[in-house]
């Protein structure tokens, strides 16, 4: 017996191919786009036993009788092969027309081709979605039945199989696959599809949250998962048993699992939380389906779902399966796989494989560019606050990795060391001399820099002023929230809003501030420098809503206590441990490098938590660090208070909460 396969270099056809291979004899022709000779070639490559048995034919099935050539069409003639039609879209996003043209066209082109050159038999592999979104159990006898083929897979699925039904002038059997997973003992799969979307979100949750968190989620739809290698299995032995001409059969898991039970099966696998409450989602049934329908099309809305399936790293075609209604009845497959000992085996059996295959090799986190050269070689870096500290350690970092810095400070002379430093390691600055505290020092600079330069890349905003005084000691010295504000405030928002038409014109950008481990919670005798720093925050968060849609990216880091020049007048610091700059940078380094929406050190986050769950709390803590520490001699007005020391329990204290502001 010979073979004609269409879609062999394809996911289920190329696993089908290596069934034929292993377990049946006769050549096997495949069908292959001239484009895609090399994936020909590496299919044979890959296969053991291919030599001499795996034979490529060229063609299209888009064209008329597949665009082949009379040769191989008298070829496959005289060797009255079997023909395998596994050539098909399978991605719901694809558009109608293309789905049309591969789907319904691609196999009427292929029906036609086995009447031509007068096939054995016709196999089609269609898919379960062949039956629409058929409320209730789904046999392998019931065609006409499909409900709901609004959506163009599920539509052209079904007249795909109406082709078959109809117009195919030899015996044919066609197979439903359901939603078709890696190889159950390797866990070997070409592409992410179907359940592999929410593998995402669960590694999300397992990052953030310990095992046994227990989560709430959704009941959702039945589900019907498979693994590939039963699929290829039970179909080569289905189709080469006789009398079972005119069938459909659908290979699928007897077993049926709701989202729900789907996600905690995986979640055991990646040993991520489990939903342990599960809402029936037909608790929003009381709301009219016009209503539902009206809402979920407004644009606003669409724009919501879509950014968070874009966060979770799904496609809105996955919300077609949320509350899937169909059970697959199998009764026809599992007649005619009596005889054999091939079962699905149950999806707790094999989903650590398939796990374990998806986290290695096919996570999209695997393919980005995570080092800091592949980031910012090339770019255009403004740092502001460049001459020491934060800004200086971040300029020579960015600089050593391939960016051009642009470095901003008032002081030439510390500017043009900073720069000689980055040129004496091999790397490209310009220096700004500005004073951000002066407006209009920070419209002369965005012109220069925009003049010589054309846009900024990635802007930085490290320069700032802290002042640590109580507010008893303040109460004539308003001009330190004025001082503050102005650059820490007034001069950062108005450096990056006359860049960001730039970087808006060029759909791409990144604007990183430096804020404080204040903001997230109480922070006694830093009230001028916190609340510039939480204004920042503000308008950083209402910016990066705004420009969510431009290709901007805002990261807001709430930078613990860094050793600095800043904090040189607090003498007390001196015997505290804290950050180093270098460190600091690295905060910066990891905002460059994955552009989170905020960076927070884990007593910065239990900070925030604290003061939201528990204020009161908070507000007893903070003041009782408030009272055990004092203001500086400098702070007091006494000038002549010299160096000061700290106690033995003032220092255990910094230790354990090592980077907050006392």
């Amino acid at each position: 017996m010979a073979y004609f396969i269409t879609g062999g270099t394809g996911f289920i056809g190329r696993f089908f191919i290596e069934q034929l291979l292993r377990e049946r004899q006769g050549k096997i022709y495949v069908l292959t786009r001239p484009q895609s000779r090399a994936r020909f070639a590496a299919l044979c490559e890959g296969l053991s036993g291919s030599a001499g048995r795996l034979v490529c034919i060229e063609g299209d099935i888009t064209q008329p009788l597949l665009g082949m050539g009379d040769e191989d069409l008298a070829t496959l003639g005289d060797e009255r092969v079997h023909v395998y039609h596994f050539a098909a879209i399978y991605d719901l996003a694809v558009d109608a027309e293309a789905q049309r043209g591969a789907n319904i066209d691609g196999t009427r082109n292929a029906v036609e081709l086995a009447a031509r050159i007068g096939a054995a038999g016709f196999h089609h592999v269609s898919s379960i979605a062949a039956a629409g979104l058929y409320k209730g159990t789904f046999r392998e006898d019931m065609f006409a039945e499909a409900e709901h083929l609004e959506h163009p897979y599920f539509a052209t699925k079904h007249e795909a199989e109406s082709v078959v039904r109809k117009e195919c002038r030899i015996p044919w059997r066609i197979y439903r696959p359901s939603m078709v997973v890696g190889d159950s003992r390797t866990g070997e799969i070409d592409k992410i599809d179907g359940v592999y979307y929410t593998f995402k979100s669960l590694q999300k949750l397992r990052r953030l949250l310990p095992p046994w968190f227990p989560l709430i989620g959704l009941e959702g739809g039945k589900f019907n998962i498979v693994p590939v290698d039963y699929v290829v299995a039970a179909m080569d032995h289905i189709s080469h048993r006789e009398g079972l001409d005119g069938q459909c059969f659908h290979l699928t898991d007897p077993r049926h699992h709701s989202l729900g039970e789907l996600l905690n099966i995986f979640a055991d696998a990646g040993h991520a939380p489990r939903f342990n409450m599960r809402l029936d989602s037909s608790l929003l049934a009381f709301i009219p389906k016009f209503v539902r329908d009206t809402v979920s099309s407004m644009p606003a809305a669409r724009r919501v779902i879509d950014t968070l399936l874009a966060d979770a790293g799904m496609p809105r075609s996955m919300t077609l399966f949320l509350n899937y209604p169909t059970h697959f009845d199998n009764r026809n497959a599992e007649r005619a796989l009596e005889d054999s000992d091939i079962r699905c085996p149950e999806l707790r059996e094999y989903a650590n494989v398939i796990w374990d295959y998806w986290e290695r090799r096919l996570d999209p986190d695997l393919f980005i560019d995570r080092s800091l050269q592949g980031n910012v070689a090339g770019k255009s870096v403004l740092v502001t606050g460049a001459s020491s500290g934060i800004g200086y350690q971040v300029a020579v970092r960015l600089a050593d990795a391939g960016a051009r810095v642009l470095l901003v400070a008032r002081d030439t002379e510390k500017l043009e060391e900073a720069a000689a430093t980055v040129r004496s390691r091999g790397g490209e600055a310009d220096i700004f001399a500005a004073d951000l505290s002066d407006l209009g020092a920070c419209d002369k600079l965005a012109e220069a820099v925009l003049t010589q330069h054309g846009h900024v890349d990635i802007l930085v905003n490290s320069a700032g002023r802290s002042i640590r005084r109580s507010l008893e000691a303040s109460y004539d010295r308003f001009h330190d929230f004025e001082r503050t504000m102005q650059i820490n405030y007034f001069g950062a928002v108005r450096l990056t809003m006359a860049l960001l038409p730039r970087m808006t014109a060029r759909r791409q950008g990144h604007v990183i501030n430096i804020s404080s481990i204040g903001t997230l919670g109480p922070c006694p005798r830093f009230a001028a420098y916190v609340a510039s720093k939480s204004a920042l925050d503000a308008w950083t968060d209402a910016a990066s809503v705004e420009y969510s849609d431009h290709g901007i990216h805002f990261t807001t880091i709430h930078m613990p206590l860094v050793r600095t020049p800043m904090i040189k007048a607090t003498s007390i610091y001196d015997s505290m441990p804290m950050l180093s700059a270098d460190q600091a940078a690295d905060l910066v380094v990891d905002a460059v490098i994955n552009r989170p929406r905020r960076i927070a050190t884990r007593l910065g986050v239990l900070q925030r938590v604290c003061s939201a769950l528990t204020p009161r709390f908070s507000e007893v803590v903070m003041g009782s660090i408030f009272h055990m520490f004092r203001d500086s001699a400098a702070a007091r007005g006494d000038q002549a208070g010299g160096r000061e020391s700290i106690s033995n329990e003032q220092a255990a204290l910094a230790a354990l909460m090592q980077g907050l502001h006392f």
